[in-house]
């Protein structure tokens, strides 16, 4: 099955050409601080900052059944209100590899917990001349933790 990008995607890229553009994906299903700032970070590593959202149906499979605690279209809205993500798409697959490979961005980005050569899409970007980054991780921010501890307070 081939991977097909929205109207409003394809017209975003067709009004960023000539920008750098810097993809990143994640469930992003409780945003904190550390994804705020992994964000923000990817962000400067361009001019737009595009993200893939997991659809709730992904994020069932990667997390368990009790996730995602927001909807996909709660959490696109979120995503698109911060002022360092430039657009929001969501996919259904079990990688972004498709969507990358639609997009074809300058810099793909992930958090520190993946390595450079395991990040989904790499392959596609490098053969295009593009950079691939793994940013620091933030230590004491994750959703799970966030999870963990709401749990804890109604026990």
């Amino acid at each position: 099955m081939s991977f097909s990008l929205s109207a409003k995607a394809q017209a975003f890229l067709a009004d960023s050409e000539g920008k750098k553009i810097v993809f990143t994906n994640g469930c992003f299903d409780l945003l904190h601080p550390g994804h705020v700032g992994y964000l923000a970070e990817a962000r400067a590593l361009g001019d737009l900052l595009f993200i893939g959202l997991n659809s709730d149906a992904s994020v069932r499979r990667l997390k368990g059944p009790g996730r995602p605690i927001n909807g996909e279209e709660e959490r696109k809205y979120v995503l698109e209100h911060l002022r360092c993500v430039d657009f929001v798409e969501i996919f259904h697959e079990e990688t972004p590899h498709g969507l990358i490979a639609k997009i074809r961005p300058h810099c793909l980005v992930k958090g520190g917990d993946w390595k450079r050569e395991d990040i989904v899409g790499g392959d596609i970007v490098t053969s295009s001349g593009g950079t691939v980054t793994s940013l620091p991780f933030r230590r004491g921010h994750s959703t799970t933790g966030l999870v963990e501890r709401i749990q804890s307070l109604n026990s």
